[in-house]
């Protein structure tokens, strides 16, 4: 499925609706380029489940929304045993919903069955997105 929207607050809307079909043990795995959307869709799927807040944790690596919102930032790491060894993949497949920005970097510590949103800049405002 194929999602276009004009605004950042388009984004956190579309994000919104695509909370609606996780659940706890969900792992996403959000791909997209520097700046493309990914950390304001977490800001749509952490409003959904009533939480505010959401920044980048790409300095923290992990920032924990609730008990139950795992947002990664994985830009830093240059490996899944790099994951492993800081404890980020302790939370997968719990009761809980992971989002995981630059996956791609961890790629070999991953759930195969973890879901994926590819975030595309069209330009300054507008994005693809592919659920």
């Amino acid at each position: 499925m194929e999602i276009i929207t004009e605004s950042e607050k388009e984004t956190i809307n579309a994000a919104k609706e695509y909370a609606k079909t996780l659940k706890t043990g969900d792992v996403v795995l959000l791909k997209g380029d520097l700046g493309a959307g990914k950390t304001e869709f977490v800001k749509g799927v952490a409003e959904y489940f009533g939480f505010t807040g959401v920044t980048s944790p790409t300095y923290a690596y992990l920032n924990v929304y609730g008990d139950y919102i795992y947002h990664y930032d994985c830009y830093r790491l240059s490996s899944g045993e790099d994951a492993e060894a800081l404890g980020l993949t302790d939370y997968f497949g719990k009761d809980d919903i992971c989002l995981i920005e630059w996956p791609e970097n961890i790629e070999s510590v991953l759930p195969e069955n973890a879901k994926t949103v590819v975030i595309e800049k069209v330009d300054n405002d507008k994005r693809k997105i592919i659920l």
